[in-house]
């Protein structure tokens, strides 16, 4: 007998196993087969077809974004449905009656699994579009002046996706677990009270989010210091804020603690701060002080990125040195440029100290010996002793 008479032969493919026959094995095989292989092309297709349905609302130019959000989630939710044909043309597969006698165990429970597996595909799914919706509305505030979109979109982004899976969790106790949902939300009483109470920091800082949007100290791009900590806003969830700090690293602050703490926000200033003193020795005359403080005064107010507040004054005689403080004020917010505009000014405060004759003092220490002189009776103790120890 040939292979083909073999598969043929109606006897041979009505050959039942389990209570079906081997032809409906076949076709549910085959089924299953089909769709492990054209899952990503139908995926394909379907996500096309979703992405047109919604051409009116954003451009063409996202679909290639759509689709590697969306091929994936919906590749495993395509194979569950072919699954669930192909067990289709089975007297249900593995009937419990044919293995366990008036046992509904195993069916209740292949089901039930089956249902968990295609609500947390739709909810894979449903994140994933999310997300896109989220990309798509993020690329449009980029586009505006205003910051306060740029801080919305993440966070209504992920205030969906969130209740996106509270649904769904829900939609599986009532659906899959036969949960009274209504009875149970308004069942929880003190249950209840006693959840919130273990998620009261979780609600602080949700609340204090919706003040930060609200009171807006401060935005997404802002150089913040919080504490002892300086950095830029990155994003504003619903539960933290996240900032890049000027050592590059990526901090997560609780948004209570954005709020309950004293927050500088550098952005809004004006100008940046530069202050230091300038240490002479005091070998440095009053004449050549005078000399000194006025020419750098005349510089940092000559300059075109200082306003008018600078002020160099001779403030303090020093342990070692005689103090000149200066201040100025540096019309810019980019730190990169601020240092520079620094570091010309130091090279020229140098040159006006050296033009002068004068010097930099450092710590030093002098020591003065004094010795006995021969016609005073030598005394009993040392023959010298230190005196008179003080610092230049």
């Amino acid at each position: 007998m040939n292979l083909e008479k073999f598969f043929l032969d109606s006897r041979v493919l009505q050959y039942e196993f389990l209570g079906n026959t081997l032809a409906e094995y076949l076709i549910s095989a085959g089924i299953l087969l089909f769709g492990f292989i054209f899952k990503t092309v139908l995926s394909r297709l379907l996500s096309g077809l979703m992405y047109r349905l919604g051409s009116r609302f954003w451009s063409e130019e996202n679909l290639p974004a759509f689709r590697r959000l969306l091929i994936q989630p919906l590749e495993v939710l395509l194979f569950l449905v072919f699954l669930y044909l192909s067990f289709q043309v089975l007297d249900y597969p593995l009937e419990p009656s044919d293995l366990r006698k008036g046992d509904p165990f195993l069916k209740t429970f292949l089901f039930r699994t089956y249902q968990v597996f295609v609500i947390v595909a739709l909810t894979w799914v449903l994140l994933r579009f999310v997300d896109f919706i989220g990309l798509v509305f993020k690329h449009r505030a980029e586009l505006t002046a205003s910051k306060l979109d740029d801080q919305l979109v993440p966070f209504f982004k992920d205030f969906t996706k969130v209740m996106v899976v509270v649904f769904s969790f829900l939609v599986m106790l009532g659906s899959v677990f036969d949960v009274n949902v209504t009875g149970l939300v308004a069942g929880l009483g003190v249950g209840g009270l006693a959840i919130a109470f273990a998620a009261k920091e979780s609600l602080e800082n949700l609340l204090a989010s919706f003040t930060i949007f609200l009171d807006q100290p401060f935005m997404v791009g802002d150089l913040v210091q919080v504490g002892d900590l300086v950095g830029v806003v990155e994003k504003i969830g619903f539960r933290s804020t996240r900032l890049r700090t000027l050592e590059k690293s990526f901090v997560t602050l609780p948004n209570k603690h954005m709020i309950d703490k004293p927050l500088d926000n550098l952005t809004l200033r004006t100008f940046r701060r530069a202050k230091f003193d300038i240490n002479l020795t005091y070998d440095t005359t009053s004449e050549q002080i005078r000399a000194i403080t006025r020419d750098i005064q005349e510089y940092i107010d000559q300059h075109p990125r200082t306003n008018q507040d600078g002020r160099i004054r001779f403030l303090n005689l020093g342990a070692h040195s005689k103090d000149v403080m200066v201040l100025y004020f540096v019309d810019t917010m980019d730190w990169n440029e601020f240092i520079d505009i620094k570091e010309e000014i130091n090279y020229r405060i140098v040159e006006i100290v050296e033009r002068h004759g004068a010097e930099f003092a450092f710590p030093t220490q002098t020591l003065y010996m004094h010795t006995q002189t021969p016609d005073k009776p030598k005394p009993l103790a040392s023959a010298a002793h230190f005196n008179n120890t003080d610092f230049k």
